[in-house]
């Protein structure tokens, strides 16, 4: 038996109707909020590093961030998941079990066997860090931190605490961008130095340690490691595979499209930093969407009003991104300049053109997957991330031309095949959204 809710808890009628949807637009806002400043303080670190550095070294600044942030966007299912678990056992007036930490246990347990391959393979320390094996040390354990923070995350949102939830959303980013300052001010800045100030922001879990605790029962069992295991791993892999063309897109060049000349690909990943806006802006809230989904289905209106939120949502993302190649093709090229000065100065309207492209895709998939999450159906979430990961890939290894053409490219075409496949998954009539049992 579950623990009834406590005072600390309190047990509220579940909203329906125009109420969800009042109670929707305000955490929205409110993590629309906290968002913003995390993206501007996220903004501030990436620019101030690429200027400090220069473009050759930023080239692997760029490799290292991407695969610790990659960890991160590999560990996105926890979040997802458990705030799926928190949601069905808030509406069911109970907490969370052992089975979340049977979920944590799991995802650390993968992100440090793939954080120790990246430190422990010659090859790619070469290629992603640049030989640098402190690089390789630090993000095994901003990698392991993430896990962490990732739970926590989805405990506070599944379980609408919606304030601590938008205040760690800033936390990290705060953290980096302080010890960023820090660094520049006392001049040890380097690629070692911003990598530390990088890392530490995965710790910011430690500070909500509390109000995530209140939404666990340790008293209750849940599902058992099998399940949880089969699960959480699938979820992972579909996710390391988003990863690969998100966050971790500088990696995966370096590693599939190895070569070129340092400085324009350094140019290259500071105007893919410029494309992503659109991406950055929408990530956080595939944690709002999971438990919006699972309520919403429960009723025939409510499914009604999700179709049609996806049919809409989707050929607006089109439209954006119509509009999107247009404009960073005009300016794209000046506002790199800007941003990033003249030391910048050399990148092309059709990159930004291509990339934008890709991060408006990647926008609506991110969105469309974490539907198929609140549906409990990873294996068609892996299926969607599989056809970008692997399509990108061909186009990074098979397309002839130089390592830029080929980055472009994959960015592109990826996301547009991936597109075709989520659409296919997403709009078809799904069965009933099920309980999760013993959450």
């Amino acid at each position: 038996m579950s623990t009834p809710v406590t005072a600390e808890t309190p047990e509220s009628p579940e909203p329906s109707g125009p109420s969800l949807a009042r109670e929707t637009g305000r955490s929205a806002g409110k993590i629309g909020i906290s968002l913003l400043v995390a993206i501007g303080l996220g903004y501030v670190f990436t620019f101030v590093s690429a200027i400090v550095l220069g473009p050759a070294n930023n080239a692997v600044f760029a490799s290292f961030w991407g695969i610790l942030m990659g960890l991160g966007g590999a560990l996105s299912p926890l979040e997802q998941e458990l705030s799926r678990q928190s949601a069905v056992a808030s509406v069911a007036g109970h907490r969370v079990g052992r089975s979340a930490l049977r979920v944590l246990a799991v995802g650390m347990v993968a992100v440090a066997v793939v954080a120790a391959i990246t430190l422990a393979v010659p090859v790619l320390n070469e290629r992603f860090y640049g030989g640098h094996l402190e690089l390789g040390i630090i993000t095994l354990c901003g990698g392991i931190a993430f896990a962490c923070q990732f739970a926590t995350r989805g405990l506070l949102v599944g379980g609408n605490a919606i304030k601590p939830y938008s205040r760690l959303v800033v936390a990290e980013a705060a953290i980096r961008a302080v010890l960023m300052g820090l660094v520049v001010v006392s001049a040890i800045s380097g690629i070692t130095t911003f990598a530390i100030a990088a890392a530490a922001g995965s710790f910011a879990w430690l500070l909500f340690v509390r109000p995530a605790r209140r939404m666990l029962d340790f008293e209750v069992d849940g599902e058992g490691w099998r399940p949880v295991t089969a699960r959480m791993l699938v979820l992972l892999l579909g996710a390391g595979l988003t990863a690969s063309v998100i966050t971790g897109y500088p990696a995966l060049v370096r590693v599939l499209a190895p070569g070129g000349d340092e400085q324009q690909i350094g140019i290259l990943f500071a105007a893919l930093q410029v494309s992503r806006v659109p991406l950055l802006l929408l990530t956080p809230l595939q944690a709002l969407a999971v438990p919006t989904v699972v309520r919403l289905s429960g009723t025939a209106d409510g499914m009604h009003r999700l179709r049609r939120l996806l049919a809409f949502g989707t050929l607006g993302t089109i439209g954006v991104g119509v509009l999107g190649v247009v404009v960073g093709w005009l300016i794209g090229p000046w506002l790199v300049e800007l941003l990033f000065r003249s030391k910048y100065a050399g990148a092309q309207g059709w990159w930004i053109a291509g990339m934008v492209w890709g991060a408006v895709l990647l926008t609506a998939l991110q969105l469309m997957t974490a539907v198929l999450v609140a549906r409990t159906q990873a294996n068609r979430v892996l299926v969607t991330w599989a056809v970008v990961a692997v399509a990108t890939a061909l186009v990074l290894v098979l397309v002839p031309g130089d390592t830029v053409l080929r980055a472009v490219l994959g960015l592109a075409i990826g996301p547009t095949a991936g597109l075709v496949v989520a659409l296919g998954f997403v709009l078809r009539r799904p069965g009933n959204v099920p309980d999760a049992p013993g959450v």
